[in-house]
């Protein structure tokens, strides 16, 4: 140990030593580690996850150790119930101590070490918690912090790449109860592995960052890398949290595994998902029904879903709980559009079955506001996430989103709360969605959204000049309104809680440092240089350069464009690079 202390000292060049403080961690720093301060909300939220997921799976031990001492022993009265009851309250967890029967996470991707930190110090009842990275020197930085932090006996570092360790860990005596990955960009080729290597019932925590990716700017690259083809829709964030949850399931459905998503998040610019891995091949056959295609209309962006299963009860069965697998009869839309005329595109799969589990959401949002995660530095913006995740309608894939709806007609924006009271007026639900703030996310059918807008035209009409043949607003509102439906008096459902309350639902204004960085790239202070900057009066600097050279003491012909370019001199963006951190 003594040996690769010094060669530690030795390896690390920290030339402008900083320590950074993140709420419990602090970690030192040189500038050549990436470090992303905006993802301090994506760290506050898995340490509020970690901590509640571990109090669930808690009671599951203990209820599961209630039934089997049944099973063996035969009923027991009800003095021994009340002491096995009460046993999980034998032993408090604390943040710090190390516990046998604690939880053993992986980060795979650490970087500076900070994530593992802040688990090792916030997170009650850990085991061990493996901090990996395929960077030398990021793991000479991960020693340097876990020892800066005193948790040694918490955090192992890991000189490793992250596939072949968690291909290495798949024996069960080796499995994780907890894997995250927080790669940048796409997390797919560490799926396969983190699926093997946790344990049946653990947790999986994924970030995905190439969001113009997912949100449909190159949906061949998504197909390769995801297994399915994005669209460009309004709601394309949520459609990337369905189209991550579709690529995890189908790579857990390879090992006869399935997933449980717990919170799916759209935030900033990116996903996190937080999924329970279960081993079931008979629940694996459920899969195809939660998985859907998509048909959007090129004309007025309707969309429809279209399971790519069906599930129905067996009714000459003698177990009244077994159901029937089918396949859908199809398409679900007529080569044109019932609205606008104009043809579909075809997306998907995506999954389409609910995203979070409220359950789990409520306790989480309970936890969040009491001591000691109340004291987190995005506390406010977690409670105001969670308490819109709380509000959103479970069996609603996808949502619209209200500018879009009335710039398609070319229609006066109506007020959200006038919309939602017609859709809620005429006997259907509706909720907001966490990925957008206008999102309309109901179980009312796209002929109704139409209706409503038909009867708003009547009340502020489209210039007439608008109305041209081959349009959507002409045919969509050339038809009459079916009904009247009410604006003006506000149903008592149309303003939610969070909205009453002003709670910080949705982004703020980006910050400095927005963005998922640059690789190996510190994040603050005078070390990073933003792009922004670097481009700054960018052709005023070329032409100033120009003067000069033809302004040259020798007397020497002003050189070309080109090799005028290659001797400019570069701007200092020293750890800027993927190269200063990672190795080939």
């Amino acid at each position: 140990m003594d040996t690769e202390n010094n060669n530690s000292k030795t390896t690390i060049k920290n030339p402008i030593n900083k320590i950074i403080r993140e709420r419990s961690a602090e970690i030192v720093s040189g500038g050549n580690v990436f470090y992303n301060p905006v993802q301090e909300f994506n760290r506050d939220l898995s340490v509020s996850v970690l901590n509640v997921y571990f109090q669930q799976l808690l009671k599951e031990r203990a209820a599961s150790k209630k039934n089997h001492k049944k099973e063996t022993n035969g009923n027991s009265d009800d003095k021994n119930e009340t002491e096995e009851t009460s046993e999980p309250n034998a032993i408090t967890y604390k943040a710090g101590p190390k516990y046998k029967n604690g939880l053993r996470i992986l980060e795979a991707l650490s970087a500076t070490g900070l994530r593992s930190i802040r688990y090792a110090k916030e997170i009650a009842g850990v085991k061990e918690i493996i901090a990996n990275d395929l960077s030398r020197q990021a793991v000479e930085a991960i020693r340097e912090n876990v020892k800066h932090n005193r948790v040694e006996h918490l955090i192992e570092p890991s000189h490793a790449d992250a596939m072949t360790l968690m291909y290495l860990s798949t024996a069960k005596e080796k499995q994780f109860d907890c894997v995250d990955l927080d790669p940048y960009g796409c997390p797919n080729r560490f799926l396969d592995g983190a699926i093997q290597s946790i344990v049946d019932g653990g947790l999986l925590l994924v970030t995905a960052t190439d969001m113009a990716v997912l949100a449909g700017n190159a949906p061949e690259a998504c197909y390769v890398k995801y297994g399915s083809v994005p669209l460009r829709m309004k709601s394309c964030h949520e459609m990337a949290l369905r189209i991550l949850l579709h690529c995890i399931e189908t790579h857990a459905n390879r090992y006869g595994k399935y997933i449980v998503p717990l919170l799916s998040i759209s935030a900033d610019f990116y996903v996190r998902v937080f999924v329970r891995i279960f081993s079931s091949q008979a629940k694996c056959k459920f899969s195809m029904s939660k998985q859907s295609m998509i048909y959007q209309c090129t004309g007025c962006d309707t969309y429809t879903l279209y399971p790519l299963g069906t599930i129905k009860p067996n009714p000459t069965a003698s177990n009244p709980n077994q159901v029937k697998f089918g396949i859908p009869t199809g398409p679900p839309v007529s080569e044109q559009c019932e609205h606008c005329g104009h043809k579909h595109h075809l997306g998907g799969p995506i999954w389409s079955a609910p995203i979070h589990d409220k359950s789990f959401v409520q306790e989480l949002l309970s936890a969040i506001q009491k001591s000691p995660l109340d004291e987190l530095g995005t506390q406010k913006r977690l409670v105001g996430m969670l308490t819109v995740v709380l509000e959103e309608l479970d069996d609603v894939p996808l949502y619209y989103t209200l500018d879009k709806l009335c710039c398609v007609l070319k229609l006066e924006i109506v007020p959200i709360l006038k919309f939602r009271s017609a859709i809620l007026h005429a006997g259907y639900k509706v909720s907001f969605s966490h990925a957008y703030k206008n999102s309309i996310k109901t179980n009312a059918p796209a002929s109704v959204l139409w209706d409503i807008l038909r009867c708003w035209n009547k009340r502020h009409p489209v210039k007439e000049e608008r109305m041209i043949d081959g349009t959507p607003i002409k045919a969509i509102l050339s038809k009459e309104c079916t009904r009247d439906y009410e604006f003006d008096s506000i149903h008592p459902e149309a303003n939610p809680k969070s909205r009453k309350q002003a709670l910080s639902r949705f982004q703020a204004n980006p910050t400095p440092h927005w963005g998922p960085g640059t690789r190996a790239t510190i994040m603050i202070g005078e070390d990073k240089i933003e792009k922004s900057h670097r481009n700054q009066n960018k052709k005023q600097k070329h032409k100033v350069q120009d003067s000069n050279a033809n302004n040259d003491e020798d007397g020497n012909e002003p050189e070309n464009e080109e090799s005028q370019k290659s001797k400019q001199p570069k701007l200092d963006t020293t750890n800027t690079t993927e190269d200063a951190a990672m190795e080939s």
